[in-house]
């Protein structure tokens, strides 16, 4: 009788009830919250799902995220070694690489002025820097969490190790794939709120075509101009224009599929349940999190408010030949922001197509906020 008390009270504390905390509850219900939005209503699943599964995985097992060091075995948990993979911008770099090889960059290169969109909406980055000195964050910290404004996961990860700020990744990474998960969610009510409905009207002329030759120079000299001036950025930029480069060179067909396909989706599997098993309880439900998560989504407004002030610069510079609603897609969450700006405006006009357009300063932005981390790099001396 004894025997089969001791195996039964072992096996309760084997349990996980025996050691969950409050923290861990409310952490276990963000994660399926998530996991509604994502399934219910389609709110970037890619993102959302692998990221609040990892959240629930580490707030009922937490050993599943400890390091070698901690183990009693001297193994780490599994999702440990997917975070590595993270701190050492492996996977932030990789998604870069698929990223250039799914995107069409000849919207930009037909419409060069979309790099100043691009450059406006970084104002939000520089805005939460500013915001996070004042909270009390140190310079490195604040330059981690600023690009979160970006809306740009993969970079703010890899400059948050770079710059050493492994304490505050987890916060960070969540807070930017968060946001760039609620885009459809968060800029359509700024965008709304700095337009009227005649500018949201404003249908803009077909783009011109973009020539081979130009598709191919372009990330060759993007590469060569901005990895000279900030070697910092190569291994974001030159993994961006390396996959656009697999795309449009058309020789190397199979490397594009899969750079865009089988290993962009293995990427996205690894990254994402790595940084929801960053949000254990302990790590995540304190302070500075929540200075995180409010910085991020000033900033990830700021962003946006600044595309879409510019964006009506360039209409009253171009008298209307620019719908500012593009403006709003300067933010680095490609393709979901040139969506948003096409959402908004065919709402106000069903028959307005400006997804093409948007998607000039979107990628713009893509390669804005991999200047603005190589920037903050460069200035801290990091290499």
């Amino acid at each position: 009788m004894e025997y089969i008390s001791n195996t039964l009270e072992n096996l309760v504390e084997q349990t996980a009830f025996m050691n969950l905390t409050v923290g861990n509850l409310i952490m276990i219900g963000v994660a399926c919250l998530f996991l509604y939005l994502a399934i219910k209503h389609g709110f970037e699943p890619l993102l959302l799902v692998p990221i609040a599964f990892g959240m629930l995985l580490v707030n009922i097992y937490p050993d599943i995220m400890i390091s070698p060091e901690e183990a009693s075995n001297g193994t780490g948990g599994l999702l440990y070694y997917f975070y590595v993979l993270d701190e050492w911008s492996i996977l932030p770099s990789l998604i870069f690489l698929g990223v250039g090889a799914m995107t069409d960059f000849g919207p930009l290169i037909a419409n060069p002025k979309s790099f100043l969109l691009g450059a406006a909406a970084q104002f939000g980055i520089f805005a939460a820097y500013l915001g996070a000195m004042a909270m009390g964050f140190s310079d490195r910290a604040a330059a981690a969490i600023s690009i979160i404004g970006g809306a740009d996961g993969p970079t703010s990860i890899f400059l948050a190790g770079k710059l050493e700020q492994t304490a505050i990744l987890g916060p960070i990474a969540v807070a930017a794939y968060s946001y760039m998960s609620l885009v459809p969610i968060i800029q359509p009510p700024i965008m709304k709120l700095l337009t009227t409905e005649k500018e949201r009207k404003i249908k803009m002329e077909q783009l011109r075509p973009v020539s081979k030759l130009e598709r191919i120079l372009f990330p060759v000299i993007i590469t060569i101009v901005v990895c000279v001036i900030l070697p910092t950025t190569a291994p974001l930029v030159g993994m961006l224009m390396l996959g656009n480069l697999f795309k449009e060179s058309g020789v190397v067909r199979q490397l594009t599929d899969t750079a865009a396909n089988v290993l962009m989706y293995i990427v996205v599997i690894l990254l994402g349940t790595s940084v929801g098993a960053t949000t254990s309880a302990e790590a995540f439900l304190n302070m500075d999190t929540i200075k995180i998560v409010i910085l991020g989504l000033v900033a990830f407004a700021f962003g946006t408010a600044a595309g879409v002030l510019f964006g009506k610069l360039m209409c009253l510079v171009t008298k209307g030949k620019v719908n500012p609603l593009i403006g709003s897609a300067g933010v680095s969450a490609v393709p979901m922001a040139a969506r948003v700006s096409q959402k908004v405006g065919s709402e106000a006009d069903p028959t307005n197509f400006l997804l093409m357009h948007a998607m000039g300063p979107n990628v713009a932005g893509v390669i804005g906020t991999a200047v603005v981390a190589g920037t903050f790099m460069a200035i801290f001396g990091v290499k």
